[in-house]
């Protein structure tokens, strides 16, 4: 009886693979995938290069319909970036391209509350805790059918990048956080700071008031604007590179959630219950395991933690760079290169 196998095609085979073998270990190939494994080269670019994206496209992902910017090759690896409060997607409009180009799928979602990115549901409570936007990214990542990524974020987005990071690791290849570990605790942030620190979160209790609240809604650009002068006060943003962002805070939701936010964190509000679980492990502050680098601008006006505060929440292998130029709260989007030349230095770090 034919045991069912092609004799000369299995002898064939068997030399093509000899010879696959053979030649993975002659010079030219040696070469050639020396070639692919160096350092890809990022050409110089000028903040504000790029005005916007090509497009931005939709998906259900959770209780949400996300909306995202995606730039790259479908099959690349995959990079996730998160932007903050009170910005937008633009922050990585001129980091996008350069990570694309140097051979990474990009994808910048809209946080909930911002842009095209709406609720699926009504009934939904419009909840802005720190552990349900970082499950809204899990989420995302899910229905884009992407297993694992380098996450980098900044503000909001760093918080949510450092959570995921802690309690996903098996999602996240590597990390890039702008300020640090931004992960929170309601019981911490019940203690008073000294004046000239509480000084600098003025507007967390003015969103603790119903007139702050009303504030916000009815000035909600004039706010923004405040913050990003405050936050980058070297940042000489143009009037259109305001408007691109500010476009994004007219989201239905978006004040609603920016309150819930602050007031949650200072126990003002209260979550949603499903979530306790995960926001009790992350008030337990957990350790950060995954290869790690972050970022400071070295004039950022917004309040942040002194990378000597932080640097052990880091257990695997960490940097830490100061970015220098008068850099401000908003870094990628003012030192783009400094920020694209993180995430491929992170991505190639071993362990």
């Amino acid at each position: 009886m034919s045991d069912g196998i092609n004799h000369p095609r299995r002898h064939f085979l068997g030399a093509l693979a000899l010879s696959l073998a053979a030649a993975q270990f002659s010079p030219g190939v040696a070469r050639a995938q020396a070639a692919r494994a160096e350092k890809p080269h990022l050409p110089q670019v000028a903040p504000g290069a790029n005005r916007t994206f090509p497009s931005i496209r939709q998906v259900d992902a959770g209780v949400l319909n996300v909306g995202y910017a995606e730039l790259g090759a479908p099959d690349a690896p995959v990079v996730i970036l998160l932007h903050g409060w009170p910005y937008d997607i633009h922050t990585y409009v001129d980091v996008a391209p350069l990570l694309a180009n140097a051979g990474y799928r990009v994808i910048v979602p809209y946080l909930r509350g911002y842009g095209t990115t709406l609720f699926l549901s009504s009934d939904t409570p419009r909840n802005g805790q720190q552990a349900v936007i970082a499950t809204d990214i899990i989420a995302l990542m899910d229905a884009l059918g992407i297993d694992k990524a380098v996450i980098g974020g900044c503000d909001w987005g760093a918080r949510t990048a450092n959570i995921i990071a802690a309690l996903w690791p098996e999602r996240c290849k590597a990390l890039v956080s702008v300020s640090g570990y931004l992960i929170g605790s309601r019981e911490v942030n019940r203690k008073p700071l000294p004046p000239q620190a509480e000084l600098a979160w003025w507007y967390q209790f003015y969103f603790a008031t119903k007139r702050g609240h009303e504030g916000y809604r009815e000035n909600r650009r004039e706010f923004a604007r405040l913050i990003w002068k405050l936050a980058s006060p070297k940042w000489d943003f143009d009037d259109a590179t305001f408007d691109r962002s500010a476009a994004a805070l007219d989201n239905p939701d978006h004040v609603d959630i920016s309150i819930h936010n602050y007031r949650w964190r200072l126990s003002l509000a209260e979550g949603e219950a499903k979530y306790d679980a995960l926001e009790e492990r992350l008030a337990r502050f957990p350790t950060v395991t995954v290869p790690t680098i972050t970022l400071e601008g070295d004039a950022n006006g917004a309040p942040h933690p002194e990378p000597a505060a932080y640097a052990k929440r880091f257990s695997g292998r960490y940097e830490h760079r100061l970015i220098t130029g008068g850099i401000g709260h908003n870094l990628p989007q003012e030192a783009p290169l400094a920020f694209a030349e993180a995430i491929i230095d992170v991505d190639r770090f071993q362990g």
